[in-house]
């Protein structure tokens, strides 16, 4: 059986990612290339937040935010500590303009599901 001009497969289509061609560009740290870059400023008023605005893109960030989670879950942080935001910040600081933010000790990442 032939397929129609509908095409073949479960009938959903994969979303396709359309770039707004006048969202603001930035040359990405992470991916050394021009990608779209933030929105807005993350963390209003530290010089880290500025610099990650200029120089890290979209896609790089949400990497991050994924790094983020890992590092709160393994070391248990509490956000509510001047202590765990400090950490976070110098992480965030490595991962993006350093030599990348280190895994935890003994850190496995889950496997996969297949």
């Amino acid at each position: 059986m032939a397929c129609g001009s509908g095409g073949c497969g479960s009938g959903v289509a994969a979303p396709v990612q359309v770039e707004n061609p006048n969202a603001r560009k930035v040359f990405c740290v992470k991916f050394q290339k021009d990608m779209t870059g933030l929105d807005e400023v993350p963390f209003e008023g530290h010089p880290l937040g500025q610099r990650i605005y200029e120089n890290v893109s979209k896609e790089a960030w949400k990497m991050w935010v994924e790094h983020m989670k890992m590092l709160m879950n393994e070391y248990r942080l509490n956000l509510g500590t001047a202590e765990a935001q400090e950490f976070l910040i110098k992480q965030m600081e490595q991962y993006f303009f350093g030599e990348g933010a280190a895994l935890p000790a003994g850190y496995v990442p889950p496997q996969s599901k297949s």
